[in-house]
């Protein structure tokens, strides 16, 4: 793809917490960059989700993209002391850069410069993104002493950093066959081409049993259930019960196949940022389980995140139950109300596709640092 922006040497870092998402984000973050001419070393310091997300990529198939092991001691392959200069440093979610790292790379810049050093935050359609994208933080100890690190928060709105979005995203979506995927994801099931499909992609949400309940008796409804806690969790509904044939257990999958599984479903079940982004850009019907936080800060995101969706009184009631902040679970999960939020959700498309996206706003907010 060419590209406007000149190329560059670009440093991502990924400290993983929750694993799929914080991979998920950053390498697609990599990918974005790399399709723009951007040659970008991914520093990570769990790499297994790479194997099925992105096979190749721990070996190398991936132009423009290096993978390199997370490693605080700086004996890592390979050691930090042979990497030429980087132009940016890409922090995601907080985590600092290794001293090491920073140390070495700082040797190689003269007094006067420094690489533009970015903290990618997490997303948010609270009131403060808007505030605070863009803003410097001076670094006033470590290695990085005297540097300017950058917020940048991706966000729903034209005043942040916007979302991640592939060039061929709407291309792709146009092209895809939801019925012949159906016919391949569950040929046995009765309700392949006239019934409701469901995916599955959450931790433990407080609404699942309750959803479990609904489409376990229910003849015209498909659950594609993703593995991992998802899994574990329907698992444990069912206790000894036999695993209905309608539920079929997806395998692991790259970001191009998860993208298919939610075009193809009428109501998704995401959590998290990444897959949330991606129910958005899928345009279906979909509950969002935000991860949780301790002091219940997320009930707060949350709310914001609905106020921006312009959610209806019965899908912010049913994410407030899902979510285990109080509300109510709708009378019923019918074809029609799942069309009507289908629409919330391409209404929201259309105004995030007005927007200009994360890739094309961080390079020219680079751009203009450097």
């Amino acid at each position: 793809m060419s590209s406007t922006f000149p190329p560059l040497r670009w440093d991502v870092f990924c400290r993983v917490i929750d694993n799929l998402g914080d991979v998920g984000v950053c390498w697609r973050l990599s990918r974005a960059l790399a399709a723009r001419g951007q040659q970008v070393r991914l520093w990570m310091d769990q790499t297994e989700a790479l194997r099925w997300m992105a096979p190749g990529a721990l070996e190398g198939h991936w132009p423009g993209i290096t993978v390199l092991p997370w490693n605080d001691e700086g004996d890592g392959a390979p050691p930090y002391g042979q990497l030429p200069r980087s132009d940016v440093w890409i922090e995601a979610f907080g985590c600092e850069p290794p001293q090491p790292f920073i140390a070495q790379q700082r040797a190689l810049w003269p007094a006067d410069q420094a690489p533009v050093w970015i903290n990618l935050e997490y997303l948010s359609a609270e009131s403060y993104v808007e505030r605070t994208h863009g803003l410097p933080s001076p670094l006033m100890n470590g290695a990085g002493r005297g540097w300017t690190r950058w917020f940048f928060y991706p966000g729903f709105t034209p005043c942040t950093g916007g979302l991640l979005r592939e060039a061929d995203l709407l291309q792709r979506l146009d092209g895809f066959d939801a019925q012949a995927w159906r016919q391949t994801a569950a040929p046995a099931a009765a309700a392949v081409t006239t019934g409701r499909w469901f995916s599955l992609f959450c931790y433990e949400p407080p609404g699942l049993p309750w959803l479990l309940e609904q489409l376990h008796s229910a003849p015209d409804a498909v659950l594609c259930v993703t593995p991992g806690r998802a899994q574990a969790a329907v698992a444990q509904w069912l206790g000894s019960r036999p695993w209905p044939s309608a539920w079929p257990v997806r395998p692991w999958v790259d970001q191009p196949r998860f993208d298919e599984m939610l075009w193809a479903c009428d109501l998704n079940v995401v959590r998290g940022e990444d897959s949330l982004v991606r129910a958005l850009w899928a345009g279906q019907a979909f509950v969002w389980h935000i991860y949780p936080q301790h002091d219940g800060a997320h009930h707060a995101k949350l709310d914001a995140f609905l106020d921006w969706l312009d959610a209806p009184p019965d899908l912010r009631a049913f994410h407030a139950f899902w979510n285990g902040s109080g509300g109510e679970p709708p009378p019923d999960l019918s074809a029609a109300r799942l069309q009507d939020w289908a629409e919330v959700a391409r209404a929201a498309r259309r105004r995030l596709l007005a927007q200009t996206d994360l890739t094309t706003q961080l390079l020219a907010f680079v751009a203009e640092k450097r």
